[in-house]
């Protein structure tokens, strides 16, 4: 049983990662004019690497964490 849960909230630790590193951006956008080639971009304008902070991650660390533990050392 302890495994089970451990498998759970590995899962959940990462779909939360994902879902952290997701939320709030637009990932593509019609082209404004035909004349400027670059505008098409499944990339969000500015996007830097601040969604792999620590800050954002961490109830999806701890949830990584806890999970690993339970299917490590769970009965």
């Amino acid at each position: 049983m302890l495994k089970l849960i451990g498998a759970i909230l590995l899962i959940a630790g990462v779909l939360y990662s994902v879902w952290v590193a997701l939320r709030h951006r637009k990932l593509s956008q019609p082209p404004k004019s035909s004349d400027n080639e670059n505008s098409v971009s499944l990339e969000p304008d500015r996007q830097g690497l601040r969604f792999l902070g620590l800050k954002q991650n961490l109830p999806a660390i701890i949830l990584l964490v806890i999970g690993a533990a339970l299917l490590l050392y769970g009965e």
